[in-house]
């Protein structure tokens, strides 16, 4: 009891003062002094959306410091008191006329921090000194020379980064570092754990699996995945270590020459360099200045709007032309989309295409190499939907009502209001601006002569009609 304190929601025009949790604080030994009342911002939930359930919570804080005693008053604002717990009173619900009304059916959501627990049941200041830190960090002080103590922020940073990256790329649905999307995050959360392996003074190559290894071993009573998976990983980490390699020193000695950080800057650094935002702005505020955040932005947004443009070229989908072969090649990528994701899954998107009068190219999200039998098994499929002579039919729709029917799309792209939807029977749907035939029986035979690697976790396959 020491040690604990807790906040309760101090009321306003929506909701009443949490008196009740107070008293039953109190009378479970919790001091008057060491409860606090604290706005909507600070002990409120929900809800989710801009309507629905919510309702006031009561939160649990420990005090980290051995070396010092808690002090007699709760102040939130001391960033030694750590939040380690919370109970949550879903008892009103948001309407859409921003009225807080009474809920029929009551609840208490419960939410608490599983590694803040065992770093207070183990008597620790913080996550990083237990044990399921301790051998990474270990690792690092063994690779870097360096003892934890030196540098605790790049230390903790490190093992973070790599131990969510192990975890995310060994998944059953495991995600591999590329410049879009998801695989954006993980690449950003590996180069700045390399970036500062550099700084702390890792020499080794290819030294991130090392973090990798130790943490399979630790989880793989509740992972198992993950150690199963362990070469995969391994593969990606050292990959994606090789390609920042090349360009990480150049960066630095690029980075150096600033006096300054301008938005334009930040973005060269990244786009010339490799260098995340955030690699950036750590090494502008270890140099003590400050980078145009704003102007980065719209430098990326420059450059996507650019790359978008580039890529719809003269025309859409890829195409080299409108010619009648470059179109059934055309609508055949969309038998192809379809048979993969049939028999790879659906997690399989389209990342890119190439057609030309004499094949098409056609780039997907799959980490690892097709079988024999799975390259068999798509052309089968997609030259028997070319057989069942379908009609390829299209039709114009809301972009929503489009995603409602299961249209495959980039539905974060800039779509007007309303799109068209090409539908091969119940097999292929998708939102498209090029053109196709009227039926599939045109297309003739699809012959898949390729399938390679095109860049970390995407896959080419290159294909002829005969």
């Amino acid at each position: 009891m020491e040690r604990l304190a807790v906040s309760c929601f101090s009321g306003d025009k929506d909701a009443l003062k949490d008196e009740e949790s107070a008293k039953i604080w109190q009378s479970l030994g919790i001091k008057k002094e060491r409860i606090a009342f604290l706005p909507k911002e600070d002990n409120w939930w929900g809800p989710a959306g801009k309507t629905g359930p919510c309702g006031p919570d009561t939160e649990m804080f420990y005090w980290k410091l051995n070396d010092k005693p808690a002090p007699e008053i709760f102040d939130p604002k001391d960033k030694n008191w750590v939040e380690i717990w919370n109970d949550v009173f879903m008892q009103y619900v948001k309407d859409d006329g921003g009225n807080y009304n009474p809920a029929k059916q009551k609840n208490v959501d419960t939410g608490m921090g599983l590694e803040r627990t065992l770093a207070v049941l183990n008597g620790k200041e913080n996550v990083y000194e237990t044990d399921l830190f301790l051998d990474l960090i270990k690792k690092i002080e063994e690779l870097s020379g360096k003892k934890y103590t030196e540098d605790k922020k790049s230390f903790r940073i490190i093992v973070d980064h790599l131990r969510a990256v192990t975890i995310i790329i060994g998944d059953v649905r495991g995600v591999t570092p590329s410049n879009v999307g998801q695989g954006y995050i993980v690449r950003r959360l590996i180069r700045r754990a390399l970036r500062l392996g550099q700084k702390i003074g890792i020499k080794k190559n290819n030294w991130s699996k090392d973090v990798a290894e130790i943490t399979a071993v630790k989880y793989e009573d509740v992972y198992p995945e993950i150690k199963e998976n362990l070469d995969f990983i391994s593969a990606e980490l050292t990959k994606e270590e090789g390609k920042f390699g090349l360009t990480l020193e150049k960066g630095l000695r690029e980075f150096e020459k600033l006096k300054s950080i301008s938005g334009k800057e930040a973005f060269d650094l990244y786009q010339t360099y490799g260098f995340p935002i955030e690699i950036t702005q750590e090494l502008a505020e270890e140099k003590g200045i400050e980078v145009d955040i704003e102007e980065f932005k719209r430098e990326s947004e420059k450059h996507q709007d650019l790359s978008r443009t580039a890529s719809a070229g003269m025309f859409k989908g890829g195409l080299a032309d409108h010619s009648e072969i470059t179109t059934k090649y055309h609508t055949a990528t969309h038998l192809l989309l379809a048979g993969l994701r049939k028999f790879l899954g659906n997690e399989v998107y389209q990342k890119g295409s190439n057609i030309t009068a004499e094949r098409l190219r056609f780039d997907f999200s799959q980490p690892q190499k097709l079988t024999p039998e799975q390259i068999r098994a798509v052309e089968d499929l997609v030259n028997e939907q070319i057989q069942k002579n379908i009609p390829v039919v299209c039709e114009e729709m809301a972009v929503d009502e489009a995603r409602d029917q299961g249209a495959m799309g980039v539905f974060d792209a800039k779509y007007g209001d309303r799109v068209k939807v090409y539908t091969i029977n119940n097999f292929s749907k998708e939102i498209c601006g090029g053109p196709h035939v009227k039926n599939t029986s045109e297309l003739g035979k699809f012959k898949i002569q390729k399938e390679e690697s095109s860049s970390a976790g995407v896959r080419r396959i290159k294909a002829v009609l005969e």
